[in-house]
Order: structure tokens, then C-alpha cells, then sequence
């Protein structure tokens, strides 16, 4: 057999890849709450030994225990200062174990695996940022000496794309790409199999496939559309099943010969190269080889025309004067009000119904839902907003968070809000459970706040998150939240530039009681040409001031308003001087700003109802 991988790869050899390394590491003792990594200097001969016994077993390729040595995960465990060790380690390990067991040639893979964050469109860090740290875990497995590389794993294309430019930066070694699908072969955001197998030939993968999932079988399945989607050479590294619990361990119920069976099918069907992933340990590696050695696994398939699936063209969003009246009022740079109504702790909204109303004879242009605020179980948002506008008729601006929600939810959600014509969506990250009664409860944020906006532009365009059509694009107009009095500034601006990139239309800000810091936002803001609301909470005692002051995150309360408010004994006293402020306020501010967003303390809609249209007009001509 050829001596570089590259040679064997073009020659038409087919290949085995070894199993699972951690499954190995956790059977022989290795605790899931420490780096599985960081056992290539810890405990180099169990590592030697793994990979040694899955060379025994008859695999051609093996992966090196790196899966997860990469600057995110090791800094979480304090042990980046170690990366460029941990990768070298892990790929002369692997080579020793070659060396020591005679056969035929073998290769050393470099096992990069996803960062275990989200980059652009869907979280903050860029494109440039995960290449960095791919770039700088494959400079430390080249050092080491490896033949090739293998990405494991990977959900979201945008992240393998980073991960195989910068190996392209530092090497010309041959990659073998995977994707991690469901049963149905569809990635986490949704991307066709012919579509992600397709962009992973183009990006110069040497061999592509997918690796993992709930067991072998699916993954025969999406081989014959591989197949008719490109010819690059396929490559199929299934788990061993779902695992199940017993006796206090994860066992993976697909047998070796279960495997073995999947390999000879596989290969029939024309893949180049199988391996195993999660459970599979050296036994099936020896199943697998005994298909490898059938004659017929290698017959000729035939030439398979690819199947060309062309990206879907996004269409032209609606114009915002045509998607809904606060759009169109914001668009023709008319003043907008809204009035802030969190939904009720049961299901009856009576109550808030009529407090809608009065809010709407007042002349508001529309109603703010929150979403879950300091992570309270209310009856849900959006269906709130539906109820309010159904019942009212007013328009609604409904907060969405990202906290409770994963990928498919969110677009799930928000294709149900277009269909029942809710149109004004503010993206927002959401309050973290912790703050909340319920401090037990788990949080999802498969995406923060500019990930959101980047699904709701891409709705708005007709596309889902996997690329394809939804039919007529989102009819959403979408705001963003933003803090003026942000503790990191330089991080809130960076981050509200993000949100402008990704599709933000218009911002609310968080209350401010601050007009010197929302004018320093507001200078700050006006490159971006969109409008600014502010958000403006006029105190209804002493005693919410300084709630609003000492336990509501990212809100500057100035201690002269605190002193002003206490100085007051009597309750109607202090709910005056609470409107003063927030008068003078709103007299300041409201030549700058597109907008603002009411706050109705503890719902009491008369505490806002003097700073409504038209005393708000008079404040403005009193400035």
C-alpha cells in the first residue's frame, strides 16, 4: 500500500478508522468531570495502550486523543497554557502505538472536534476567532506528526468551514470532514444531507461523511444520497447505538458484529473508508476488519452523475413601512410609544385585557410583551401577544428570549407568530434561571440575542436555518435590546453592532433614569442609522427606586434621584415626584430619540398614563 494517505486515497484503497479512544478511557477509569485530553500527559501509556489495541484490532487510521484539545474546552478545565503539549503528545502517541504493532501501513489522524460554542450568525464569536483556534490546535498535531486530519462531530457548517480553512493555513494534509446529523440526516440548523455533503467536497475535503448518531443503520441511508450528491470518497464512523445505564455505567447496545454487518453494507455500497465513534471499542474495530477483507466490498459500484442541489435564493424582505404600523411609523420617522404589560401568572388575561385598553384609548401605539422578565413562569409570550391582539386590536411588540428555546423551538416559534400575524419581534437574550424562583430549571441558549436576529432576518428573506425554503419570507420587524449603562461598554456597543450586522432594525433600550448616558449611547448609536427608543420607568415609591437601583441587572439609577424619592413620607407624594422625574427625563431626551417604551410599574397603567401622547407632546414643547 502507497505511504502517504493521500497516494492510498487516490489509488481507490478503502480504509478503517479505529473506534472510540474516550469510550476506551472511561471504561478504564477516567472521570467524565476531568479532560480526557489531558490524559496524553497524565497517563501517556493508557493513551499508547487504547490506540495500540485498536491497531491489533486491525484499524489503518488512528484518531489521536484530541478530540476536545482545542483553546475553548481546555481553558475551561486550566490547561490552555498546556494545548500545544497535549496535541503533540496526542499524535506521537498514536504514532508509537504503529510502530509497535507490526502489519500493514497505518496512519496517524489528527482529531480536531467543535469549539462547544456558537459562532457567527448564531453567537458572538466570529469566524475569524474559531479559525484561530483551530489554526492553532492543527500547528500543534502537525508538529506531532500526523498524516492526516479528522473533524468529528460538527453540527454547524459555518464552524467545520472555519475549522478546515485553518488547516489549510498551516498544512496540505489530507482532511476527512464528518458531520453529526439526526436519524433524518439533517444538521442541528437544519441542512439538507446532499447540501452539507456537497459544501464540505467544495470547501477541499479529501473525504467526507458523518460520524455519530443514534446507531449504524440511518447512516446506510443517507450513504446512497452522499453518493448522488458528490463523488468525493465517503467516509461513515457511526456510534454503537443509544447508550443505556446499567450498574452505574454507559453501555452501547450495537454489537460488534452488528458493526461488522453495517461495515460490509457500507462498503458495498461504495464508501471508502468506516471507523466507529461513541461505544465503539477494539471488538468492533475486528468485526469491522473482517468486511474490509471481503472481495466484493470493493467491486466496482459504477459512476453515480452528482446531484447539483444549488443554494436556495433568499428573497427580497418586505419593505418596513409594509410589514406593520409600528414599522411603517418608525420608517416615515414618526414618535412611537409603547406601553410595557407583563402576561399574567395564570391563563386568565382578563385584567389585562382591560388595562390593554385603556393603554390603547390613550393613545399608545402598541403593547410590549417581556418574555419570562427575571425569569418568572408567566403565561407565554407570545401567546399573550396573540390574545392582546386578537381580543384589542392594538399592535404588540413581543419580547423573545433565547433562554427556554432550542434551534427548533425558535424557528418553530417564530414561524407560528408570523402565522398568527405578530409582527414586531424584540430579540433578547433572556434573564439566566438563577435569578428566578425556579434557580433548578436548565437554560438552553442554543443562540443569544444576535443569533436570534440573524433567524429572524433569514426568516424574513424565505429561508430557514438550514438554507432551505419556508415559501413567502416573515413578514417580522426586529428590534434589539441595548444598555447604555452597560458595565462593559466596549462589549454592549460591540455587541449592538453585531445585532445591526445580523438584521437589527430598531433598539429599546433598558430603562434609563441617566439622560447624560443615553445621549453618550446615542452618539455612539447614530452611525448605525437605526431608531433608538428609550425605555423610561417612572418610580412609583422610595422604595421601588431602589429596587429598580440595587436589584434589577444592568440599570444606573443616579443617588440624586435616590435622595430625591426618599425625601418624600406620603405614598401619593412619592409617586408624583416618581412622574416628575420621569418627565424632566422624557423633556431631555425626546428631540433624540425615535421613541419610548413605558413601563408600567406593577401594571398600574395610571402610573404611566400622564406620559402618554399627549403629555408627552407638552413635554416635549416645554424642553
Amino acid at each position: 500500500m502507497p505511504s502517504t494517505f493521500q497516494t492510498a486515497l487516490e489509488n481507490g484503497h478503502c480504509f478503517l478508522f479505529d473506534g472510540s479512544t474516550p469510550t476506551a478511557l472511561y471504561e478504564k477509569g477516567l472521570f467524565i468531570n476531568r479532560s480526557f485530553d489531558h490524559a496524553n500527559l497524565e497517563n501517556p501509556d493508557l493513551v499508547r495502550g487504547i490506540h495500540a489495541a485498536f491497531r491489533q484490532s486491525g484499524a489503518q487510521v488512528l484518531t489521536t486523543n484530541t478530540w476536545a484539545a482545542n483553546g475553548v474546552k481546555l481553558a475551561a478545565y486550566g490547561l490552555l497554557d498546556q494545548l500545544e503539549a497535549i496535541n503533540k503528545a496526542g499524535a506521537e502517541l498514536a504514532r508509537t502505538a504503529l510502530s509497535e504493532v507490526p502489519g500493514s501501513p497505518g496512519w496517524v489522524a489528527g482529531c480536531l472536534g467543535p469549539l462547544g460554542l456558537r459562532i457567527e450568525p448564531w453567537g458572538p464569536t466570529s469566524f475569524d476567532e474559531a479559525k484561530g483556534y483551530f489554526a492553532a490546535q492543527a500547528k500543534a498535531l502537525v508538529e506531532g506528526g500526523v498524516d492526516l486530519f479528522v473533524l468529528e462531530s460538527f453540527e454547524d457548517l459555518n464552524e467545520i468551514n472555519q475549522a478546515i480553512r485553518a488547516i489549510r493555513e498551516v498544512s496540505d494534509l489530507p482532511i476527512a470532514a464528518m458531520m453529526t446529523p439526526n436519524d433524518e440526516g439533517q444538521t442541528l440548523f437544519g441542512a439538507e444531507p446532499e447540501w452539507y455533503i456537497r459544501k464540505l467536497s467544495d470547501w477541499g475535503a479529501s473525504l467526507v461523511g458523518v460520524n455519530g448518531g443514534s446507531g449504524p443503520a440511518p447512516l446506510l441511508e443517507l450513504l446512497k444520497r452522499f453518493r448522488a450528491a458528490t463523488a468525493t470518497p465517503l467516509i461513515l464512523n457511526p456510534s454503537a447505538g443509544l447508550p443505556r445505564q446499567v450498574d452505574g455505567r454507559l453501555l452501547y447496545m450495537a454489537s460488534p458484529e452488528y458493526l461488522g454487518e453495517f461495515a460490509r453494507q457500507a462498503l458495498q455500497l461504495g464508501a471508502r473508508a468506516v471507523g466507529g465513534c461513541s461505544g465503539t471499542t477494539p471488538a468492533h474495530t475486528r468485526a469491522m476488519r473482517g468486511a474490509l477483507r471481503q472481495e466484493r466490498a470493493f467491486s466496482d459500484h459504477g459512476s453515480v452523475e452528482p446531484l447539483i442541489r444549488e443554494a436556495v435564493a433568499p428573497k427580497a424582505p418586505l419593505p418596513p413601512e409594509a410589514r406593520s404600523r409600528w414599522a411603517r411609523k418608525l420608517a416615515t420617522g414618526q414618535f412611537v410609544t409603547s406601553v410595557e404589560l407583563v402576561p399574567p401568572k395564570g391563563m386568565d388575561s382578563a385584567k389585562l385585557l382591560e388595562k390593554t385598553r385603556q393603554i390603547q384609548a390613550l393613545g399608545a401605539d402598541a403593547i410590549n410583551i417581556p418574555d419570562g422578565p427575571r425569569a418568572v413562569a408567566r403565561m407565554s409570550a407570545l401567546a399573550t401577544a396573540a390574545i392582546i391582539e386578537r381580543e384589542v386590536g392594538i399592535e404588540t411588540v413581543l419580547h423573545y428570549a433565547c433562554r427556554d428555546r432550542n434551534l427548533l423551538g425558535i424557528q418553530s416559534d417564530l414561524l407560528g407568530a408570523a402565522g398568527l400575524g405578530l409582527r414586531n419581534i424584540l430579540a433578547v437574550t433572556g434573564d439566566p434561571p438563577k435569578l428566578g424562583p425556579y434557580p433548578q430549571a436548565t437554560a438552553v441558549f442554543d443562540v443569544d440575542a444576535i443569533g436570534l436576529t440573524n433567524i429572524l432576518s433569514r426568516l424574513n428573506s424565505g429561508l430557514d436555518l438550514g438554507g432551505s425554503s419556508i415559501g413567502e419570507p416573515t413578514p417580522f420587524s426586529i428590534g434589539v435590546a441595548a444598555n447604555p449603562v452597560a458595565m462593559d461598554l466596549d462589549r454592549e456597543n460591540a455587541r449592538f453592532r453585531w445585532k445591526v450586522e445580523a438584521g437589527a432594525e430598531w433598539t429599546i433600550t433598558q430603562p434609563v433614569f441617566d439622560a447624560d448616558s443615553l445621549f453618550r449611547f446615542l452618539d455612539f448609536a447614530e452611525a448605525f442609522h437605526i431608531p433608538v427608543i428609550a425605555g423610561i420607568w417612572p418610580f412609583k415609591s422610595a422604595r421601588n427606586a431602589q429596587f429598580m437601583a440595587h436589584e434589577v441587572p444592568g440599570v444606573f439609577v443616579p443617588p440624586a434621584l435616590l435622595e430625591r424619592m426618599a425625601k418624600w413620607a406620603k405614598a401619593e407624594d412619592q409617586v408624583k415626584e416618581g412622574l416628575d422625574i420621569a418627565q424632566e427625563l422624557i423633556g431631555r431626551i425626546r428631540g433624540r430619540v425615535a421613541g419610548l417604551q413605558l413601563s408600567a410599574p406593577f401594571g398600574q397603567v395610571e402610573l404611566v398614563a400622564p406620559l402618554l401622547p399627549g403629555r408627552v407632546e407638552s413635554a416635549g414643547g416645554a424642553a
